[in-house]
């Protein structure tokens, strides 16, 4: 009988969880971009498919440049906008400036337009993307309505062609929200 209610629960909760997974959106905080411009994120990618690749703390650094990287290489993501984002919210107002310079340093003007860094609501982000580990870069793949459609985390030797695969075989994005590495 235990078993019973048990398994019940566990499709229960998986039920809901995907159910907040289909309805999920990005959160509505102004950030700025590294070439200074204000920016609502969610409202950036509004209206077409977009790319986000997220670090939630330095240690994502080295794999997050690696992700942008592949994702401006490929040809079938050419297509879609690229957006990064960094979490500051943790850093002191003098470290964030530094932090800042360190990014800007190695990016074209395009790309630093479309890289946005945010000082707060980090529970909100960090729940929009399903964080679990800050160590990863976290990459969401975004919908022309502003649904999240899938999203992964962690290197990009195996989760790009995952991503690059919901990209060439469905303009509308097959919903996988579920997987992570």
């Amino acid at each position: 009988m235990i078993r019973w209610v048990w398994l019940g629960l566990l499709f229960a909760c998986a039920a809901q969880s995907q159910q907040v997974c289909l309805s999920q959106t990005l959160p509505l905080t102004s950030g700025e971009t590294l070439s200074g411009r204000r920016v609502l994120l969610a409202e950036a990618v509004r209206k077409q498919p977009a790319v986000i690749i997220a670090g939630f703390s330095k240690d994502a650094g080295p794999a997050w440049g690696d992700w942008a990287t592949a994702v401006r290489a490929d040809t079938v993501l050419a297509r879609i906008s690229v957006y990064q984002m960094a979490m500051l919210e943790g850093a002191s107002g003098l470290l964030r400036g530094i932090i800042k310079s360190s990014m800007r340093k190695d990016l074209s003007a395009s790309e630093q337009d479309h890289f946005v860094v945010f000082t707060q609501d980090e529970k909100l982000w960090c729940s929009s993307f399903g964080v679990t580990a800050d160590k990863d870069p976290w990459v969401v793949l975004i919908d022309a309505t502003g649904q999240v459609r899938w999203r992964g985390h962690g290197a990009t030797g195996y989760l790009e062609p995952l991503l690059k695969k919901r990209c060439a075989n469905n303009s509308r994005f097959a919903i996988d929200c579920d997987f992570q590495v």
